[in-house]
């Protein structure tokens, strides 16, 4: 049993826990430090985040790279299932923005994004 402990406490793989060891505390210290600023940040960034011209610049980078994407690949793939199922969902994203802010709003543009995300990614399968 002696002999086992000697070998443990001698081998690579023991004096790699200390390697592991700092690696966890270093990871905590970037998540207390990274948490504490991420707060103040929302904290002071909430008005600019509720913004309406935050949402209409949004929706236009999405409809400018949803049609740059999505039309490049009808053409290099010829389906047109993926940009039907994009545009719907760039459809659902543009009608969410005349709602009130509430949870119905929130609802249907992670709805909108999730049906482009999909688009992109039949777009991306098919190309492949």
């Amino acid at each position: 049993m002696a002999a086992i402990m000697a070998f443990a406490f001698r081998s690579s793989w023991y004096h790699g826990l200390d390697r592991w060891a700092i690696g966890l505390s270093g990871l905590c210290m970037v998540h207390c430090l990274a948490t504490s600023v991420l707060l103040a940040l929302a904290s002071t960034a909430g008005g600019l985040l509720l913004a309406p011209w935050i949402h209409e610049v949004g929706l236009m980078v999405a409809i400018l790279l949803g049609a740059l994407a999505l039309g490049r690949g009808m053409f290099a793939h010829g389906y047109m299932m993926p940009s039907a199922i994009g545009a719907l969902g760039i459809g659902v994203m543009a009608g969410a923005l005349s709602l009130p802010h509430d949870g119905a709003e929130t609802f249907y543009t992670l709805v909108g994004v999730g049906l482009l995300a999909l688009g992109h990614d039949l777009n991306r399968r098919a190309v492949i």
